[in-house]
């Protein structure tokens, strides 16, 4: 739950467009402290109205990471690349969190998520309890990415580029139990994504024209293929 608690405030700074330096501020416009202080802990701030106080969203990402966290190491058991998961949940929470406001998958997290899940399952690989390949890590990481850059390239109004450069780290955690897992959390991603889409048509608050965030189905259905291995 405490990495939970902390990155509501990095999720705040990296939520611009394209482009834009990151939030120097608080939601309130007040200015944030340097250094590590500016990037960890509630969005809000201490000179906020509520003094700092969190809000009901940063109490529902940590309680969500605490459950993932939780469900994970039930699932894994005392293996190595449980680590690598737990490493990885609040690195996805704040992806999504980034992804559902304003539509974009930021560089610095997604691709020193890739290398490092690259490298740490490597290690996990060499340790004897570890219940996984790396070899199919790779191959799923592989397999992928270069599914999400097909359907990319097909029709690059239906998916971000940053949805494509999520895809081989979540192949990588998925691909080291094996292609079953692939599969499942790639389905189990569309198939949310329809769900909610569906959802918000017949509620009228969408139509084929609005844009949905697609990360957080991603990272959802690899998060479910992975608790069910």
């Amino acid at each position: 739950m405490l990495s939970g608690l902390l990155l509501p405030r990095a999720a705040h700074r990296l939520a611009v467009p394209s482009g834009e330096p990151w939030a120097a501020g608080c939601p309130a416009g007040h200015p944030l402290p340097a250094g590590p202080r500016g990037w960890v802990g509630p969005a809000r701030c201490a000179d906020c109205p509520s003094a700092g106080g969190r809000s009901v969203a940063d109490g529902f990402a940590a309680v969500l990471c605490a459950a993932l966290c939780a469900g994970l190491a039930a699932a894994t058991g005392a293996h190595p690349e449980l680590a690598v998961w737990l490493l990885l949940v609040p690195v996805g929470l704040a992806l999504a969190l980034v992804d559902l406001r304003v539509f974009r998958l930021p560089d610095v997290l997604t691709l020193p998520a890739l290398g490092g899940t690259a490298v740490l399952l490597g290690i996990a690989a060499l340790l004897p309890s570890h219940a996984g390949s790396w070899t199919r890590a790779l191959l799923g990481g592989a397999a992928l990415g270069v599914l999400y850059l097909v359907l990319f390239l097909i029709n690059p109004a239906g998916m971000g580029f940053g949805d494509v450069k999520l895809a081989p780290t979540l192949g990588l955690a998925l691909g080291w139990y094996g292609w079953s897992a692939v599969v499942t959390g790639t389905l189990a991603a569309f198939a949310l994504g329809a769900v909610v889409g569906l959802g918000l048509l017949v509620a009228g608050r969408a139509n084929r024209k609005t844009p949905i965030p697609f990360g957080p189905f991603m990272l959802l259905g690899s998060a479910a293929a992975l608790l069910l291995t």
